[in-house]
């Protein structure tokens, strides 16, 4: 039996409450509203997330993944692994960049979310960080890289590189000039790595 296209699911939860997070913002979106969006009871939103806050910790999250999860294809590619390096920081600046100016009312609700979900932020920034070392170990196998310590090297790199992804400097990264900063920004921390 095929379910149902109305089957009330963690995942349509999570796309409505996007919705009215968009159009309510934070300060008054509701359980109620995600609800009435979907045309459930509350109760019905509460079975699948216990406590308004496990929703947005999950949308919360569910927003962060999309970033990590489109940097994944770059961590796994078998190539040259400065020019991945190189893609990645790139990929990740525009991701952030796209979320900034594509929908600024949204990206305001997340920076809003984010500072509330500390679980999530910590998890998705551990993931990044972690995708890094994965790309510094294959240059350091690969006799490309040189570092002792993989794992502080990437910590390193990403806190080096915050200016072009931490959202809290969203509102530099459209300035006129800020391209060629973060080209240096990289080229600086790839002839670092230089074994």
């Amino acid at each position: 039996m095929t379910p149902s296209p109305q089957t009330l699911t963690a995942e349509r939860i999570l796309e409505a409450t996007e919705e009215v997070l968009r159009r309510h913002g934070p300060a008054k979106a509701t359980v109620v509203d995600v609800a009435r969006a979907l045309g459930v009871s509350h109760g019905s939103v509460y079975r699948h997330f216990s406590t308004k806050a496990a929703l947005r910790e999950a949308v919360t999250k569910r927003w962060l993944d999309r970033t990590s999860d489109s940097l994944s294809g770059i961590v796994a590619e078998d190539r040259d692994p400065e020019a991945r390096l190189r893609d990645w920081f790139t990929a990740l600046f525009a991701a952030k960049r796209r979320k900034a100016g594509d929908d600024p009312e949204l990206f305001a609700t997340y920076m809003v979310l984010t500072e509330e979900s500390g679980g999530a932020v910590g998890e998705h920034l551990a993931e990044l960080i972690g995708q890094l070392r994965r790309m510094v170990q294959a240059g350091v196998d690969a006799g490309t890289f040189s570092t002792d310590d993989p794992d502080a090297t990437a910590r390193a790199l990403f806190h080096a590189s915050r200016r072009f992804h931490d959202p809290r400097y969203a509102p530099e990264w459209e300035q006129p000039g800020t391209e060629a900063e973060f080209d240096a920004v990289v080229d600086l921390l790839l002839r670092g790595l230089k074994a």
